[in-house]
Parts: structure tokens; sequence; C-alpha cells
């Protein structure tokens, strides 16, 4: 009798174990931040969400959108000058690089000083050779932030200085971000520890370190796999901050809004967010290849073919890759097949007949399907073929010669 009460109660502590062990792989990350998200930059998937639809003022990370407008519509290499006008639109307190009236930066310079040191008077230096007015920049920025799908998003100037109407979501942070992150010239200033502004007309060389810790090899928060993007700090917005990450195959994007500055674990209360989010990925989520290409999808008989060429595989015509949950099952997914209306012969190898479509977790995954082999007309279609295009010219000469000779 002891023996079993013995047995059971190694039962019961081993499945309170296995639940345990569980639970904690699964479970979601314990953030400070009053608002976060993470995503999958490669389809958007939203991975971890917390109040991610919430509005809250963005403060400096409102830069990023400013920034990429500035790469889209100037030239990198053009040499602005900061007028009186956009020195004096920042009020004391908040960021700047002392960038002097009548100094002359390029674009390329500017937005470095913009990303890295968080200058806030460079926003208003790009503004103005964009548009007229404030006014003007912040109607193009709700209008780029529109294009990029963001449905709660409002920003009344280019650097983020605080305004009740001035505010976003996680969500539409990330979808920003997703997109700035297609520039080859955004991702490589929003990776940068460092930055140095050459001397100037008015100043000497600058030299200025990321606002970010994550992307500093000396800091305690450095991670060798974040790879940007912007901090952003008021009062009223807290501590923000947008990163990427990316390591074999994966890139993410999180955004964590109104994180505190510090936590009760004395640590910086964004970039330890951040930091708890992205290891919750990297634990929960990974890189698989769902169907190899070349992988026979489907296979069908050709009638109309020569009887070597008749039997016809449809290969998959690339590889389908996607990021998927650590307890997804590659091996049982399921899948819907598409074919073109009237497969016929002849048909060459590798002519696209129809698509595959995967569907996990919401996102669809489609690809072509290819020909295995050339597959021949038989003779007797063949003929029957010639014979109908031989009747028909024919007819229609038949037809030109009655119409000539009625006339």
């Amino acid at each position: 009798m002891k023996s079993r009460k013995f047995i059971f109660l190694i039962l019961i502590i081993f499945l309170i174990f296995i639940n345990t062990v569980c639970y904690a792989s699964t479970s979601e990350p314990q953030i400070y931040a009053k608002s976060a998200i993470l995503i999958d930059s490669n389809t958007g998937k939203v991975l971890y969400s917390k109040n991610a639809n919430e509005k809250k003022y963005p403060a400096s990370t409102t830069k990023i959108l400013t920034s990429i407008l500035a790469i889209e519509k100037l030239d990198l290499n053009q040499t602005l000058t900061a007028s009186e006008s956009a020195i004096s639109s920042i009020p004391s307190g908040y960021s700047n690089a002392g960038i002097k009236a009548g100094e002359n930066l390029t674009v390329y310079e500017l937005l470095e000083a913009y990303l890295v040191h968080s200058a806030n008077e460079v926003g208003y230096i790009l503004s103005e050779n964009i548009s007229n007015t404030t006014e003007d920049f912040a109607d193009l920025m709700n209008a780029k932030a529109k294009e990029i799908g963001c449905q709660n998003t409002h920003f009344t100037n280019p650097s983020g200085l605080h305004d009740e109407n001035h505010y976003t979501t996680a969500y539409d942070l990330a979808l920003i971000a997703r997109y700035c992150m297609k520039n080859e010239t955004f991702r490589k200033i929003v990776s940068l520890p460092t930055c140095t502004i050459a001397a100037t007309n008015k100043s000497g060389e600058r030299h200025y370190s990321n606002t970010n810790e994550i992307l500093l090899k000396n800091s305690k928060y450095y991670n060798e796999n974040v790879i940007g993007i912007k901090t952003g700090y008021t009062k009223e917005a807290g501590n923000c901050l947008i990163s990427a990450y990316s390591s074999d195959n994966m890139e993410l994007i999180s955004v964590v809004l109104d994180s505190p500055e510090t936590t009760k674990e004395k640590t910086s209360g964004r970039f330890s967010d951040t930091l708890s989010i992205f290891k919750f990925a990297v634990e929960n989520y990974k890189f698989q290849t769902i169907a190899n290409q070349n992988s026979i999808l489907t296979s069908m008989i050709i009638k109309d073919a020569t009887d070597d060429t008749k039997n016809l595989d449809l290969l998959l015509e690339n590889s389908i890759e996607a990021l998927t949950s650590t307890s997804v099952d590659i091996n049982n997914l399921e899948y819907e097949i598409n074919l073109d209306e009237n497969i016929h012969a002849p048909i060459s190898k590798n002519q696209v007949l129809g698509t595959v479509t995967y569907t996990i977790d919401g996102i669809k995954y489609t690809e072509n399907l290819i020909a295995s082999h050339d597959v021949n007309l038989s003779e007797f279609w063949n003929n029957v073929f010639k014979i109908t295009c031989t009747v028909l010219i024919l007819i229609i000469v038949s037809f030109l010669i009655f119409t000539r000779n009625k006339k």
C-alpha cells in the first residue's frame, strides 16, 4: 500500500514538473511596457501582443517615418542648410546635435544624426526641404502612414515633440518599421552603434553613440542579433523602443511603448522588455521549410498525350519557408491545390500549371506548381488537329473565293 502511494506521489510530481516546463516554454513574456507587439517582418504575422492597438504617444520613434520620407524624396548626397526656424522649433530639454542656423550638412549626415543621436532639429530641417510648412509635412506623414496600413495614427510634427494630437499604436509603429526596414539605406543607418559627422562650415567633427544600448557592445543589454531601430522618450510617452532582430533566416520587429525608466530589478524598462520579447520568440518560434523545391504535390494524366509522357507529376517550383510556432507539425499540414483550366498537351517541362497554398496561423503561403517533364501530343490527336486546321483553312479559302466571284 505504501509503495503504491509513493509511486502515485512520484507520478503527480512528474506531471507537475512536465506541466511547469511546458508552460514556461510557451507562456508570454512578462514585460513592464503598457503597450507592446512582436511581428514577423517577412509576413507581418503577430507573434505577441499587449494592448497593441491602444493609442499612445510615440515620442522620437516618430523619426522613422520622417526618415523614410526623406530617403524617398531627397537626394542623400544633397547638401541642406539649416534654417533659423528649424533650429528654433525645438524646445529646451529635447535632444539635439547642436546644429546651427546656416550650417551645411548632407541629407545622409542629417539622417545619421537623426536616427543614431536622435537630434530633433534634423526633423525640421528635412521637413522644410520636402514640404512648405510643418503642417503640410504632417499631412504627408499621415498619408504615408495610411498607405502603409496604419489605422490609429495621427502625427502633427516630424520629430515626435509632445502633442495630444500626435499619437499612434504599437501595431501601427510595427507596420511602419516593417516598411522602413525594406529600404537598405534605412537599415544601414539604424543599425549603426556610432556615427561620425564630418566638420562643417559651422562646427568641428562630431561623434555620437546610438541611443539604443542593445546595439552597443559595452552595454549589459547588448545583443548581436539586434539590428536597430529607434528609441523614444518624453515624460508623457514614457520610454519607447522599436527594435529589429535577425537570426537564422528569422527577422522580427518589436515595439514597446510607455515602459518605465527603471524596473524593480534595477534595469531599463524598454531594453529589458525588448530582450524578453525576443527571448520569447526564439524559444517559441522557428523558421521552417514547409515544402521543398521539386517536391511532388500531385499527379495527373494528360489524356491527349503520348503513352510515354501522359503521366505527369506537378512539382513545387520553389521551397516554401515560414516562421511557425515550435508546436506546428509541418508533416501534417493541409494544403489547397488550384490547377489551370483545360490542361492539355503539348506541355513543356517546368511550365506553370497551377498553384499550391498552405495556410499557417492565418497566413497564406502560395507557390507555383510546374510540369516535371515535357508532355507530347499523341499522333492521333496531332492528326486530328492537323485535319481540323486544314478543313478550317479550306473553308476560309472557299468562302473568300465565293465572295470574290459573287462580286
